[in-house]
């Protein structure tokens, strides 16, 4: 499983040490989240920050953009430091527009998401199968943490993880929105590859929480947290 804490929900006062103890942990990648204002009504950070963020860390930085014009955030983001980018559906819908922005970013070498909000029909990936390298399930609205998990993500994640293993893609299925050891757990057995987290992450215990994430299908670990 693939730890991917969002740091979003970082405290920024603490970004220095707090970086240190996710390169401490069993964490995978470092999620960072790109908001306008206009797609979703929050603003987040810019390129310089994860500028920032690849001077103190090797771990990978999986980008996500929730942004009205995503083209003009590919390039900033890739001479940060991005090792991913994705995008999402809804902002550009079309087949031929949504294939020409999966190019453009592997363009730069990097691998590329596409993600969809709760109210999208995950069917509308079915065409970007050997496209992607990875799917982002939206647990919750985008734009703010803390929101609580939609149990109805667990069907999509259930039929994307069919296709994905019926038609031989290698792409990974990621989730954002809700995350903790449950919900977690339950969308591991799923089929999710990545789990994102926030607030569970960044609340107390950094290490403790990534590797109860890490270890949420285990079930001596269930058994544990259920008692």
């Amino acid at each position: 499983m693939i730890i991917s804490p969002s740091v979003l929900a970082m405290d920024y006062s603490k970004m220095k040490e707090q970086t240190e103890e996710l390169n401490n942990s069993k964490a995978d990648w470092i999620h960072f989240d790109v908001m306008d204002g206009h797609y979703v009504p929050n603003l987040s950070f810019g390129p310089d920050l994860l500028r920032g963020f690849r001077k103190l860390t090797d771990l990978t930085l999986d980008v996500h953009l929730m942004v009205t014009d995503p083209a003009k955030f590919i390039k900033p983001f890739a001479d940060a430091g991005a090792d991913m980018i994705t995008v999402h559906e809804e902002v550009l819908h079309e087949y031929e527009k949504v294939m020409e922005m999966l190019e453009y970013i592997h363009s730069f070498g990097l691998r590329a998401g596409l993600a969809i909000n709760p109210m999208t029909d995950v069917r509308r990936l079915q065409a970007y199968l050997h496209h992607c390298d990875l799917f982002l399930i939206m647990c919750v609205e985008p734009g703010y943490g803390g929101q609580p998990f939609r149990p109805a993500s667990l069907a999509k994640i259930k039929n994307l993880r069919r296709w994905i293993d019926h038609t031989g893609s290698e792409a990974l299925i990621s989730v954002d929105g809700g995350i903790k050891f449950d919900t977690g757990r339950e969308c591991a057995l799923a089929g999710a590859d990545v789990l994102v987290a926030g607030s569970y992450v960044f609340k107390d215990d950094i290490g403790k929480a990534v590797d109860s994430l890490v270890h949420c299908t285990d079930r001596t670990e269930a058994d544990g947290k259920a008692a």
